[in-house]
């Protein structure tokens, strides 16, 4: 039998929304053992002068608990 938990992370990037969910998984999985999937709750971005300046996305992680 195994478990697992959601955490939910914000990630950005200033390139795109793609970018952003790469750099959320690849951070969440430094800290996270076994993480096994992600899914994006909602996207935004940052506006500064009518430029976007950053895209974010908020996420929900899966991770299998140990032992």
């Amino acid at each position: 039998m195994s478990v697992a938990k959601v955490t939910e992370i914000i990630a950005g990037s200033k390139k795109s929304f793609e970018k952003a969910i790469e750099n959320g998984v690849s951070r969440a999985s430094k800290t996270l053992n076994n993480v096994t999937g992600a899914w994006v709750e909602s996207q935004k971005v940052v506006v500064e002068n009518g430029e976007i300046t950053e895209y974010r996305v908020v996420m929900k992680v899966t991770f299998v608990l140990e032992g």
